[in-house]
């Protein structure tokens, strides 16, 4: 055991969009460690490949579908009988404006509701667990503003879905304070995290990052090794040294945030709205 890593020999770690990118670093680092890891994914053959690479079980769902979120928490539970950390890493940047099976602007639902359904699902075997939450950020959030009354984006300018994705990251950093509210008293710990701007499929079908891509000959960004390394140090590490709740960029603690993400009430009204529209 390295010191100041948790005893990973066994651990059972659930990595969401862990069929590429980031998510799949932070699987195969972690299953070299000795983690189980549960690979969940949108696309079969993708995630069947990374779960076979890191000798782990696949799990398939795609976040435009409530159903298939709450399907997935079954079969984790019944796979699983402890679970010692929830990657929330799925999610990402959608150029046009479109509604998910469920009815909701995909933005708000592959990056905030998906998410927040699955961790309050799994929440239960979590804290039995003494296990965290880890749920990728941006800095992005800077750009957000959470309009609770237009939390779908019905009346908002689109721009490209960077606000919507902005105000994504926001809802991802007011959640996880919330949720280590909610859960003071308790083992569970939570955090999120920004891992830099990555050189994935992340923004696939938008014109400004392709631009950008083009312009640099593809090395717009960091590895995907390199933005894993904060997901991974929050998953492995014994002792974090800050309060559940936190937000760090990169490995920094306390990163810059939008003044909104300390605001509690706002969290608190956040979550209680999610849970209606996830129908917790």
């Amino acid at each position: 055991m390295a010191s100041g890593n948790k005893d990973l020999d066994g651990a059972t770690m659930v990595i969401t969009g862990a069929s590429s990118g980031l998510g799949r670093a932070a699987a195969v680092a972690l299953a070299d460690r000795g983690v189980e890891v549960a690979v969940v994914g949108r696309n079969p053959e993708r995630t069947g490949a990374v779960a076979a690479e890191v000798g782990g079980r696949p799990f398939v769902a795609d976040y435009d579908r409530l159903d298939d979120v709450r399907a997935l928490a079954d079969a984790l539970l019944s796979r699983y009988e402890r679970i010692d950390v929830l990657a929330n890493n799925a999610g990402g940047l959608i150029g046009k404006r479109g509604i998910s099976a469920d009815g909701h602007e995909r933005t708000f639902q592959h990056n905030h509701l998906a998410p927040f359904l699955l961790t309050n699902l799994l929440l239960e075997r979590l804290t039995a667990s003494r296990g965290r939450v880890v749920s990728t950020a941006s800095a992005a959030n800077l750009a957000g503003r959470v309009d609770l009354d237009d939390l779908e984006w019905r009346r908002r300018t689109w721009l490209g879905g960077w606000p919507a994705y902005g105000t994504s990251k926001l809802e991802t950093i007011l959640f996880v304070k919330e949720l280590a509210r909610r859960t003071e008293g308790t083992a569970l710990e939570a955090y999120s995290f920004h891992p830099g701007f990555v050189a994935t499929g992340f923004g696939a079908d938008s014109s400004l990052l392709r631009l950008g891509q083009f312009v640099s000959r593809g090395h717009l960004g960091i590895s995907p090794a390199q933005g894993a390394a904060p997901l991974i140090h929050l998953a492995a590490s014994r002792d974090i040294g800050s309060p559940s709740g936190t937000y760090f960029d990169g490995l920094k603690p306390n990163g810059r945030a939008r003044s909104a993400a300390e605001d509690p009430a706002l969290a608190a009204r956040l979550w209680e709205k999610s849970a209606e529209l996830v129908r917790l």
